[in-house]
């Protein structure tokens, strides 16, 4: 995965409640296993719905989501951080989220952000004005121009794991390896017909 550290750019406003992982990736694309283009099916059936904001021609989207109440909740469906990440979208912000959703956004190098109604509601006035957003992930800011330095938490554990482009699996083995090393010589030596 790479690195997510700073992300700076244009702010997408989706503030509409519930937006599940159906919304986010249709059951009907799931026999696809490739996650490479992905992000072409992401919302394919809102878009070119009035007032909603991607087009339905629109390959890319902002770096960064604004979303609404229960963003990603419903299926467990991994496609939808995939479909989301094939669009360019790195960061999600909203009151809340669907917990496997949530968990997922980090498995795939994507940062949701938790935060209140009010200032949520704030950056979605932002969002629709065209204001660049800043999320600062080593400083756990998000800026944007005409607003107070907002801080959002995120877990020590997912902050490294992004700052460093890890997977659960890279992460122990650049944490861990020593002692795996270690375990393995251990065991080489104590059992050595397992080898």
């Amino acid at each position: 995965m790479n690195p997510l550290i700073t992300v700076t750019g244009d702010a997408l406003s989706l503030p509409l409640p519930d937006i599940d992982t159906d919304i986010i990736y249709p059951a009907r694309f799931l026999l696809i296993t490739e996650r490479d283009g992905l992000g072409k099916y992401a919302f394919a059936d809102r878009r070119g719905d009035p007032g909603f904001p991607i087009a339905k021609d629109q390959e890319f989207a902002p770096p960064i989501l604004v979303a609404g109440p229960n963003f990603g909740g419903g299926s467990s469906r991994e496609h939808a951080p995939w479909a989301l990440d094939g669009m360019g979208i790195r960061v999600v912000i909203a009151p809340s989220f669907g917990d496997i959703f949530y968990g997922n956004c980090f498995k795939n190098g994507m940062l949701p952000i938790r935060l209140d109604d009010e200032t949520v509601a704030k950056l979605h006035e932002k969002a629709a004005a065209g204001t660049a957003f800043t999320v600062d992930l080593e400083a756990q800011l998000i800026r944007v121009d005409g607003l107070d330095a907002i801080p959002f938490d995120v877990s020590p554990v997912h902050r490294e794991t992004l700052l460093n482009g890890w997977t659960e699996v890279t992460r122990i083995l650049n944490l861990h390896s020593d002692d795996i090393a270690a375990f393995e010589t251990h065991q080489r030596a104590s059992a050595p017909w397992l080898w």
